[in-house]
Formats: C-alpha cells, sequence, structure tokens
C-alpha cells in the first residue's frame, strides 16, 4: 500500500494498524535545533485519546508517545533537540480486541472501507479496520505536536460547531470553554442539548456525524504558492484525508454561494501599525492560494460511523447477500475526537508552507 506520507519539505509518513502492536509517523524535514519534550508531544494525544466520556469508545489506549530518532538529549531532563534527521515517534497498541470483528471477517460493513480495500488489494485487515480505522489519526496529532514547535508565532484552534442538526450559536463562542466540555465546544450553552442526543444516539447502537472548525491565528501575508501549491488547496486535501471526512470548506465555503459580490469581498483598510486590516473574513485568510494574515478558517464534516449495531443489508466476499451489525467499542460521533485531529492536520500542512515559503523567499 502506497501514500502514505504527506508534505513536501516537512514530511509525514504515518504507519501501523489498528489492531497491530504499535502505530506511529516519521517526520522528515524537521529543521535542526528546535526544542521538543514528549509531554508537549503527549499533551496534544491526550486530547484525542479514547475513553476519556461516555460519548467515545471505550477502548482504553493511554497513547503514550516514544521518541524513536531524530532527537538528541536537551539541557534539560525530558528536554529534547532535534537533530535533523528524521524524528520517529511510536505509539504502542496496548487494548485491541481483535475477536470483536470474528463474525465480520469476510463480510462487508456498508458505509466502511473494507469492500473498496479487498477490491484493490485483495486482502483487507477486518480487525477495526486496519489502516482505514481512525486509530490510525493518532500518529498525526503526534506529527502534529512537531509541527506546531516548527511555525513561529501561529495558534491553531479547534471547536466541534455541530453534532448532526444541533448547532452552537456562534454569538456565544468562547475559546476559553473548548477544553471544559467533553466535546470541545466554544458554546456552553450547546453541552446539554448534545448530552441528552448523544445518549440517545448511543443507546441505540446508532452514530451520527459532526461539523468541526479549525483557526490558525498568526500566520502572515505570503504563505502558499500559486497555481498548484495553493495553501488552501493543501489544506482541503490534508482534511480530506482524515478518515471518515466527507466535506471541506474555508471561509464562507458553501456559504459564499448566498453572497452578493459587495458581500462576499472583504474590504481592507490600514491599521494603525501600517499593515492592512480585513474587514471581514469570507476569505478565510486566503486569497488566490496565498495567506492574507487574517485568520485561516477551515471546517469539515464528519460522517456518522459506520460500525454500528443496527442490523444493515450487506454481502460479504463470495457475494451472499448478509445482514452486518459490529459489535466492538466504538465512537457514536468520531467528530468529538476529530478537533484535535483537524489542529494536527493543519499545523502539519502550515509547518510545510512555513518552510516553502522561507525555501523560497528567505524569510
Amino acid at each position: 500500500m502506497s501514500h502514505n506520507t504527506f508534505g513536501h519539505l516537512f514530511r509525514v509518513t504515518t504507519w501501523g494498524e489498528s489492531h497491530g502492536p504499535a502505530l506511529g509517523a516519521v517526520v522528515d524535514g524537521c529543521p535542526p535545533r528546535i526544542g521538543l519534550t514528549e509531554a508537549g508531544i503527549q499533551h496534544w494525544l491526550d486530547r484525542r485519546k479514547p475513553g476519556q466520556s461516555r460519548f467515545t469508545t471505550q477502548r482504553r489506549e493511554p497513547d503514550q508517545v516514544k521518541f524513536l530518532s531524530g532527537v538528541m538529549p536537551g539541557a534539560e531532563p525530558g528536554a529534547w533537540i532535534t537533530t535533523g534527521t528524521p524524528i520517529s515517534l511510536m505509539i504502542e497498541n496496548v487494548d485491541q480486541r481483535s475477536k470483536d470483528y470474528s463474525e465480520i471477517r469476510s463480510s462487508y460493513r456498508p458505509g466502511h472501507a473494507d469492500y473498496t480495500y479487498d477490491a484493490k488489494y485483495g486482502i483487507r485487515d477486518h480487525r477495526g479496520g486496519g489502516r482505514s480505522s481512525a486509530r490510525e489519526t493518532a500518529a498525526r496529532v503526534a506529527a502534529g505536536g512537531v509541527a506546531r514547535a516548527v511555525i513561529p508565532g501561529v495558534t491553531i484552534r479547534g471547536a466541534l460547531v455541530q453534532i448532526g442538526k444541533h448547532r452552537i450559536d456562534r454569538d456565544r463562542w468562547d475559546w476559553n470553554t473548548v477544553d471544559d466540555n467533553p466535546f470541545f465546544s466554544p458554546d456552553p450553552g450547546i453541552v446539554p442539548v448534545w448530552e441528552d442526543y448523544l445518549d440517545g444516539i448511543r443507546k441505540a447502537g446508532s452514530s451520527i456525524g459532526a461539523v468541526i472548525e479549525v483557526v490558525a491565528a498568526g500566520v502572515p501575508a505570503g504563505w502558499g504558492a500559486p497555481i498548484y501549491g495553493k495553501l488552501d488547496q493543501d489544506i482541503a486535501g490534508g482534511m480530506m484525508s482524515i478518515n471518515a471526512v466527507k466535506a471541506v470548506e474555508i471561509g464562507a465555503g458553501f456559504g459564499a454561494a448566498e453572497l452578493r459580490g459587495e458581500e462576499n469581498a472583504d474590504e481592507m483598510r490600514m491599521g494603525p501599525d501600517g499593515k492592512p486590516v480585513f474587514l471581514s473574513n469570507h476569505a478565510g485568510g486566503i486569497l488566490g492560494g496565498i495567506s492574507t494574515g487574517a485568520p485561516i478558517v477551515v471546517r469539515f464534516a464528519v460522517k456518522p460511523t459506520s460500525s454500528i449495531l443496527t442490523p444493515r443489508r450487506s454481502i460479504d466476499a463470495e457475494g451472499h447477500e448478509v445482514d452486518v451489525s459490529t459489535k466492538g467499542r466504538h465512537d457514536p460521533c468520531v467528530g468529538i475526537r476529530a478537533v484535535p485531529i483537524g489542529e494536527a492536520m493543519l499545523a502539519c500542512i502550515l509547518a510545510d508552507h512555513y518552510l516553502r515559503h522561507r525555501g523560497q523567499v528567505g524569510s
């Protein structure tokens, strides 16, 4: 299986399967002399790891990260310095239950990658989906921790803005509340609504989709390149590579289709510091594939988890018609844990474009 690597100068290769002994990432192209700590990387993994509330899978994985290469001890205990060589990160799997999937060894779960993997490769890992499992994204989050240390002065934050038909009230948006609830919600008022709604979904053995918004502040004007190296092009591709993502939008996104030209165009004035100020940000911080200096805003939609208890009609590898229900431990809304994953992907893409920009124009 090819295509396990993304990026140009900041390159990330992920490896490992959902029910293998371990998974991880190799980060190539990270500049030397950058300070890292395992605790710093662990912080981001802890936000993603399963089993933290009744609204996520109860698989118990500590997701403890280990540096295997690319760093050497720093001046302080627990501190590491990048050497400029490939950084290998490993996360062990400790709570696999492969027997939960024995009944679907030859059956294709509707909505999952079972059939397409089998059609392409003639073999698939039925134990949790192998590489198609969202378990793979733990490696991306670890790589994103490295990426955050590469890009200077940039803050990346994500939030869950919709579960099913229930949306946040944007007038109550408060970034300070995102880590104070199990949903990464910036609107504390929606939390009890989501709790009741997801309890019903979970008890029914079903699942539901969600929308995540990620914002990068502090990105200067100039990152990205026309015509086939556009920043928004790479962001969209990176977000679409996340398991279960089915749509991506930048800025106003699909909503721009409802705006008139005078509404959509972000007007400009000079700020007190002599730099341009945008009076709105429908472009989501990117014009012509190049960052404007305004916050970069990206949203992506995650479909309902395909592994559910409700029986669904399907076929098996021999062409027999079957009914499939999936046992095991699954997220009733995989979009919740997609928040730190989206942050990590945006961090990796911005780190790549930062290095590409520095390499071309020298700043």
